[in-house]
Formats: structure tokens, C-alpha cells, sequence
């Protein structure tokens, strides 16, 4: 795969939403799928930040937001998302086939963004659910590589088979033809589930705070000094993990003043 971004142009409404079209659907479990869409001409993202998508309407779009999973030198746009059977637009989009179309808005957001953190030496990548897309992209970005030594991505869901998107993801980064060697010895992916027996059980903040992560990754945690942070996930979750990271000495920072640790409060699941 090309790392220099450069799609084929194609047509776009002068206002409001592109349409895109859907290229790949995969349903991990009955809760959990992941679909690619085509990439319009002049889309240009930030690794980890998240845009409006949607189905049009009976009157007009109905847009939600989401991380974009895909990472920003990926010629297509890859989502991950839950499935919510009542849900106004998560109802009808989980039942999409390759071939139909997908709004997309034009411009990205997001506060989970290296501009955001000040220079570190560790990046921790906390998540729950479907809170790992915008870190998807982050591990495949070559920027983050140049910017910290190591990367732990975390990963909890409820089953085991929930895990499957983020171990493929971060397998395919690992045996990437360009970025395998660009993140050996430095991409640590630290999985676990809360209701089935496992290699490893329990919410991320108990195996943070019982020790388990650091032991994992050999080294303490976690120190202002070098450590930085991104939180994405269950609200409960964010909040948890915000408070310890505070109790650490970190301070929460955004896109107008970067600081240790950042959080993603308008991400859908």
C-alpha cells in the first residue's frame, strides 16, 4: 500500500455532505462491524479525529459522528462501529452492502491528535469497544512512531470475539510491508474482556491500578515527564481513567493548549 495519499478525483455536491460509496462491510459479531467507503478528492484528516457520516433521510441526512479508523495516508475511509437495533441511524447502516452510498461530511474534528499532547516518550492508547477506531489510525500512522518510542495501545471489551477487529488491525500493522519495521519494538497491544475467561480479565482501570499494565509493558506508571495519554471508550471508562491519570500528576490538554493527556467526548459507541 502506497503511504502517499493520492485518489482519483471524483464528484462532489458544491455544499453539504459528499456521497460515497461503500466498498467492504465486515460484521465482526452480532454487536460490532466495520465498513470502508470511498475517499473524495480533497479530504484531508488528522490521524485519530472523527467526522460526521450518515444515510440521507426522508427530508434531509441523518449524520452521527465517528472516529475514522482508516489512517490519514489510506486512500479509502475505514469505520468501526456498534450495532443498535433501535438506534435512528446505526439501525439502518449496519444493514449496508457494498455499493451503496454513505453522506459524508467535509471536514474532521477531533482532540485525539498528536498535536494535542505535548513531547513524550510513551504513548498510552486507552480503549473500550468501539472506542479503538480513532487509535486504529493512530498506530498506522508513521508520525507517531517519530514522535514516541514506545506505544501501548489497550484494548477491553466485554467477549473475547469483540477483540477480533483490533487484533487483526494490530497484526496487519506489525506485518505491514512499510510500517512493520517502522513499529517493531515499539507497538504494544494490551487486550482484555470483562465477562468470559481470558489470558487476561477485568476493566482497564482495575489492571492499571493492580499493577497488571506495568508489568506488562516492564516500566512504572505513569510519570508526567514522559508519559502521555488518549482516552476513548465508555463514558465511565474515560472518567476512570481520567481520574487516575490525574492522580499521576497528568493534565488534560486539547487542540488550543497540548498538554499530557487528551480525551474523545463526541465519539458515537
Amino acid at each position: 500500500m502506497n503511504l502517499n495519499f493520492d485518489p482519483k478525483a471524483k464528484k462532489a455536491s458544491a455544499t453539504g455532505p459528499t456521497s460515497e460509496k461503500v466498498l467492504s462491510v465486515h460484521h465482526w459479531t452480532d454487536r460490532l462491524f466495520s465498513f470502508r467507503i470511498t475517499r473524495p478528492s480533497g479530504f484531508r484528516f488528522r490521524s485519530g479525529e472523527f467526522v460526521m457520516i450518515g444515510l440521507q433521510g426522508e427530508k434531509k441526512p441523518l449524520m452521527r459522528a465517528y472516529s475514522i479508523a482508516s489512517p490519514n495516508w489510506d486512500e479509502e475511509l475505514e469505520f468501526f462501529s456498534i450495532k443498535v437495533p433501535d438506534g435512528p441511524l446505526t439501525s439502518r447502516l449496519q444493514k449496508i452492502q457494498p455499493g451503496d452510498e454513505v453522506m459524508l461530511n467535509r471536514k474532521s474534528v477531533g482532540t485525539l491528535v498528536h498535536d494535542a499532547l505535548t513531547p513524550g516518550r510513551n504513548l498510552y492508547l486507552f480503549s473500550t469497544g468501539t472506542g479503538f477506531a480513532p487509535f486504529a489510525s493512530i498506530i498506522r500512522d508513521p508520525e507517531t512512531y517519530e514522535k514516541f518510542e514506545r506505544v501501548v495501545v489497550t484494548h477491553t471489551c466485554r467477549d473475547v470475539a469483540e477483540l477480533g477487529y483490533s487484533k487483526q488491525i494490530v497484526d496487519e500493522t506489525l506485518n505491514h510491508e512499510f510500517l512493520g519495521e517502522l513499529v517493531e519494538g515499539k507497538l504494544f497491544y494490551y487486550d482484555s474482556v470483562t465477562r468470559e475467561d481470558y489470558h487476561r480479565t477485568g476493566r482497564i482501570t482495575t489492571l492499571i491500578e493492580n499493577g497488571d499494565l506495568a508489568e506488562f509493558i516492564g516500566d512504572k506508571t505513569f510519570d508526567p515527564e514522559v508519559d502521555r495519554g488518549m482516552i476513548c471508550g465508555s463514558t465511565e471508562m474515560i472518567n476512570d481513567t481520567k481520574e487516575i491519570l490525574e492522580k499521576a500528576g497528568l493534565t488534560e490538554g486539547s487542540n488550543a493548549k497540548p498538554a499530557e493527556f487528551v480525551i474523545e467526548k463526541a465519539f458515537v459507541g
